[in-house]
């Protein structure tokens, strides 16, 4: 046994997939004699299902390249696209060994690429690095998901760090929260961030969409029913209520709701008492409401749509979610972290952004929010080869300069003979310019901008004042 091989962890368990029968026997042999539980599998159907197996107990992958059926490189692939095993450390190894193959096994995230003859000291050196490799980026992973995310929330803008500290202040008390902000600012984060960072973290978390649930189903759907108790009432039902019971409810949309439903929500509240729909019975439930709403409860109130005691009984301690417009310093941030994101899920290598993207997508106005960037983010990625250029950036949906008609126009003369002003010279170049800059970006605006070297809402405001008309395609 050699002494200057340090052995890997005891009771990790090892994967080896190899069509070899005697590379398998081989390689279980040098890893049990390590203290390394070993499993194996002769081709990458069958290891792909050990993998997929529940409570997957493997910790590291030995794979070859050459197998029967899918390759070793699909294999590796496929087990990056999988949440369960992206992470997972892969030490690929060949007899026929390629530059293609190393550099293809390497962006998949290979740990490591072994030739064979295999070497009984280069296995267990590549084995013990490439486990403790994942252990280090599984803490930095956690640590990193703590600090960068906060709470899956991501932001170092003025009106984020206030949200973020009145989070922690109002997450440990008992007090009830409205959330209100537009559509697309990540109310069900805030919600799930203070659940989490309070006194009832252990308990249950239970989201209700008050506005998809039907009028004569919002008493079943928060209180339960018993069996018989109404027609289809086939069996009985717990509530919401009842399941978020020493936890945490989150009552989304609460400005949808009906009047005739906030009128048994806040008896719910103020009783601390339910009962299901048909029993006799009253049962005390513990559970912290937190309600959301894009919608303006005040003037609700005013108008008679919303009940000023349930407003005031939720609206203990309100946040407000900014929306993007007022963030727009957060959207590098926020594009790095999707990015990241849309890569890993569609198995894809992380892609870098370029700085013309960035600037484009920070002049936007992101009516949809951070919703609205996360979707077009995703796109590009989709898109994009190695890097995410100006060239897949969609069109900006919300705006049209083309079809305004409102603005000033810029004089732009007919040829009439008469000389021209050097001023009218000067406008007709650069009009006759931007049109062939327009037809060359096949009239997207945002590719446009950086080709000229503008802002894209200066552009905007050019297209206005000269008046110029989107072509038809030929």
């Amino acid at each position: 046994m050699s002494q200057t091989t340090e052995a890997p962890p005891p009771r990790s368990t090892v994967l080896v997939v190899d069509d070899e029968r005697n590379i398998r026997r081989t390689l279980e042999l040098i890893l049990s004699d390590e203290g390394l539980h070993v499993l194996q599998a002769d081709n990458g159907e069958q290891a792909l299902d050990v993998l997929a197996a529940p409570n997957m107990p493997v910790d590291i992958v030995i794979l070859d390249v050459k197998l029967p059926g899918i390759s070793g490189l699909e294999v590796l692939a496929r087990m990056r696209r999988d949440e369960a095993t992206h992470l997972l450390p892969v030490i690929v190894v060949s007899g026929h060994a390629s530059v293609n193959d190393a550099v293809l096994a390497t962006k998949l995230g290979a740990a490591d690429f072994v030739e064979k003859p295999l070497s009984r000291e280069r296995v267990l050196v590549s084995v013990r690095n490439a486990l403790e490799s994942a252990r280090v980026k599984q803490k930095l992973e956690v640590v990193e998901q703590a600090e960068v995310s906060r709470h899956e929330m991501i932001g170092t803008s003025a009106p984020m760090e206030r949200l973020f500290r009145d989070i922690e202040k109002v997450a440990p008390t008992r007090a009830s929260v409205l959330i209100t902000g537009e559509s697309g600012t990540g109310k069900e984060l805030i919600s799930r961030a203070v659940h989490r960072m309070s006194t009832r973290k252990e308990g249950p978390f239970v989201k209700v969409n008050c506005a998809a649930i039907p009028r004569e189903l919002i008493e079943s759907e928060l209180f339960g029913h018993e069996r018989g108790a109404f027609t289809g009432a086939i069996a009985r039902k717990r509530g919401v209520f009842e399941q978020a019971h020493g936890g945490t409810i989150f009552l989304d949309e609460i400005g949808d709701m009906d009047l005739l439903a906030q009128a048994k929500l806040l008896r719910a509240l103020q009783s601390g008492e339910i009962s299901r729909v048909g029993s006799e019975h009253t049962m005390v439930v513990d559970v912290r409401v937190l309600a959301a709403t894009n919608k303006d409860l005040s003037r609700a109130v005013e108008n008679g749509s919303f009940r000023e005691d349930l407003f005031f009984r939720l609206n203990v301690f309100p946040l407000r979610t900014p929306s993007l417009r007022e963030r727009a310093e957060d959207i590098p941030l926020l594009v790095k972290a999707f990015c990241q994101t849309f890569s890993r899920d569609h198995g894809m290598i992380d892609k870098p952004v370029d700085d013309a993207v960035v600037t484009a997508l920070m002049a936007r106005p992101w009516p949809g929010n951070v919703r609205e960037l996360k979707n077009v983010v995703e796109r590009m990625v989709i898109l994009a080869g190695e890097r995410l250029t100006i060239a897949e950036l969609p069109e900006d949906p919300h705006a049209n300069p083309f079809d305004d008609d409102d603005a000033e126009p810029v004089p732009v003369p007919a040829a009439s003979g008469e000389p021209l002003t050097l001023r009218m010279v000067r406008e007709q170049a650069e009009r006759g310019y931007i049109v062939e800059i327009l037809r060359n970006a096949q009239w997207n605006i945002s590719r446009a901008a950086v080709i000229l070297g503008v802002e894209r809402t200066n552009l905007h405001k050019k297209i206005r004042a000269f008046r110029i008309k989107r072509e038809a395609p030929p």
